[in-house]
C-alpha cells in the first residue's frame, strides 16, 4: 500500500474491515482495489498500465522515486538505458517496473483506443 501511496503518489483508503486490502484512485478517474494473500505469486506479465503523455518525465520521475524501470534486458526487445521500449512491433512506448510484491506494472503513451477512447 505504501509504495502506490507514498512512491507513485496515489490517493488510498485503506480497508481494514476488508482483510487490509486497500483501494488507489487512478489519475484519469475510476479505482482500483487491491487486497492481500498470502501466499501470493506475481504474476509475469503486466497487470496494470498507467497511460501518461510523456514517457520520458514519467521514467525520470518514477526513477528518481527509487523505481527501477529497467527490468527487461533481452536485446530483441529493445529498451533502452531507461527501460523504455520504443515502438516495440508498432505498439507504444512503454517502460515496465515492479511494485514490492513483485508484480509488473507499466507506463506508457498509450493510444485512444488502449485507454477505451
Amino acid at each position: 500500500m505504501a509504495f502506490y501511496r507514498d512512491t507513485l503518489g496515489l490517493e488510498v483508503t485503506v480497508w481494514e474491515e476488508m482483510g487490509g486490502g486497500f483501494t488507489f484512485k487512478l489519475p484519469g478517474g475510476g479505482s482500483v482495489f487491491v487486497y492481500p494473500k498470502e501466499d501470493h505469486e506475481p504474476a509475469v506479465f503486466t497487470i496494470l498500465n498507467f497511460g501518461v503523455d510523456d514517457i520520458d518525465a514519467a521514467v525520470d520521475d518514477l526513477n528518481a522515486r527509487g523505481v527501477v524501470t529497467k527490468i527487461y534486458t533481452d536485446p530483441d526487445y529493445g529498451t533502452d538505458e531507461k527501460g523504455i521500449s520504443r515502438g516495440f512491433m508498432g505498439g507504444p512506448d512503454m517502460a515496465w517496473f515492479r511494485d514490492p510484491a513483485g508484480n509488473v506494472i507499466s507506463v506508457g503513451v498509450m493510444t485512444p483506443q488502449m485507454m477505451g477512447q
